[in-house]
């Protein structure tokens, strides 16, 4: 929709209104949030390119959020919570941004077509020095001169001069106060830059560029795997086809309604968010990091930046795109357990470790990314007890001085760990490190 107020003359054509919209989807705002991005191109489209005046909640729930049809809209408020996000993001690009545009977007409350309408021109105050109707509006005051004393007393430029240097002592030592007061602070927040091997092995994922993105896994596909007695790709898992392999084989209506609401939340597991908290925690401010539902992660983001995939193959299909480049991959027994494959075991090593009641394996990949310009971790456990232990392994001072002396070098090439866990229901104790391999010609 297109508004005018009573002294534009002209309405923005549809091309400049899409363009408008274009650099809203290209902004900061919206850069790192994919969902909304398609929630905004998607009403954009209906209404600058299919005339639409109206869009209504459940069709974009089952266009954008893959709400199955006919869902209750009642029950589920996605698309206004959603809505609102969204709303607040456009407003910031406006204010930030898209300061100097001439043109503002908005999706006003009650509706989700997005109105476009003329910036008010901005009222421009007078100069000082204006001259209205032949009359200056300021004049500048005559100077005034000032009569100062031939000489100061001597007492009192002394005394000047002790406040003076009285007043920098102060201001010096205020200045060391808050200097010290904020190395404390830094050092309470940023205690991991005082842990050498700590420093050296996550300052590649806590710099400026890129950023990196904590991937969460997803329980509900386990446990699609676990009913349908399948293994799913990571295709099978962006386009939902193993969803709708789920529900065929339920025949009733209810439960295929249960599997359809069950499926669209993001469901993670308690130890991968423990062990994402402690990460996320090396980075106070969230300049850096910032934590994704497998669900809502997209290819664009793991070209570009550092990732890090908490969970194995079975709960986190993102795993998948690295598969063929690691010796060490989790797979799914016939019993619904997960054990170790070792596809080119040296001498000494097994062929496969299988986990127990309270032995678990952990495999700790440390790769580049697939275009090169960022890295990859994978921390993929027999169990979730497992995945944590090998995570708390890298948060480790003690343990990556460890592993920086085994391999011989402070700097650390890419890797690939073996670790045996010990633990107990929802309680890992102890990594150490079964076996190994190095990549060292990667970097």
């Amino acid at each position: 929709m297109i508004e005018s107020t009573a002294h534009e003359t002209e309405l923005p054509a549809s091309e400049t209104c899409w363009a408008l919209l274009e650099r809203v989807l290209a902004s900061v705002q919206l850069h790192r949030a994919p969902r909304l991005r398609e929630f905004l191109s998607y009403v954009g489209q209906r209404s600058l390119k299919d005339g639409c005046g109206h869009v209504h909640e459940q069709e974009i729930g089952v266009e954008v959020f893959r709400r199955p049809e006919g869902y209750d809209t009642s029950v589920d408020n996605i698309v206004r919570a959603n809505a609102t996000e969204l709303r607040k993001r456009i407003e910031a690009y406006f204010e930030s941004e898209g300061l100097n545009e001439t043109l503002i977007m908005e999706i006003p409350r009650g509706s989700y077509v997005p109105v476009f309408r003329h910036r008010p021109a901005k009222t421009e105050i007078a100069p000082a020095s204006m001259v209205i109707a032949g009359v200056s509006v300021f004049e500048p005051p005559k100077e005034i001169p000032i009569a100062l004393p031939a000489s100061r007393p001597r007492r009192g430029m002394l005394f000047a001069l002790i406040v003076a240097v009285a007043t920098i002592v102060v201001l010096a030592y205020g200045c060391l106060t808050l200097w010290i007061e904020n190395r404390a602070v830094h050092r309470t927040f940023y205690a991991w830059e005082y842990s050498p091997s700590v420093a050296t092995f996550w300052s590649g994922f806590l710099g400026s560029s890129p950023d990196t993105d904590i991937v969460m896994s997803d329980a509900f596909f386990k446990l699609a795997q676990d009913l349908t007695k399948k293994s799913f790709t990571l295709n099978d898992y962006l386009s939902r086809s193993y969803v709708a392999e789920l529900m065929a084989e339920e025949k009733s209506p209810e439960a295929r309604e249960i599997i359809g609401k069950v499926s669209a939340w993001s469901s993670g597991n308690s130890n991968h968010l423990s062990l994402a908290r402690r990460i996320l925690a090396l980075d106070p401010l969230g300049k850096s990091i910032h934590l994704y539902y497998a669900r809502d992660y997209t290819p664009d983001l793991i070209k570009k930046d550092n990732v890090i995939l908490l969970g194995s193959v079975i709960t986190n299909p993102w795993d998948g795109l690295f598969d063929s480049r690691l010796n060490f991959t989790v797979k799914l027994e016939g019993d619904n357990s997960s054990a170790i494959v070792n596809r080119a075991p040296a001498a000494g090593e097994q062929d496969i470790y299988k986990r127990t009641d309270s032995v678990g394996y952990c495999v700790v990949a440390y790769l580049p990314n697939p275009n090169s310009n960022g890295k990859i971790l994978i921390i993929e456990g027999t169990t979730v007890e497992a995945t944590e232990a090998g995570g708390d392994f890298l948060l480790s001072e003690n343990q990556l001085s460890n592993l920086q002396k085994m391999l011989h070098g402070n700097d650390l090439p890419y890797f690939e760990l073996l670790l045996k866990t010990s633990q107990v229901r929802g309680t890992p104790f102890i990594a150490t490190i079964q076996t190994y391999r190095i990549y060292p010609n990667q970097h």
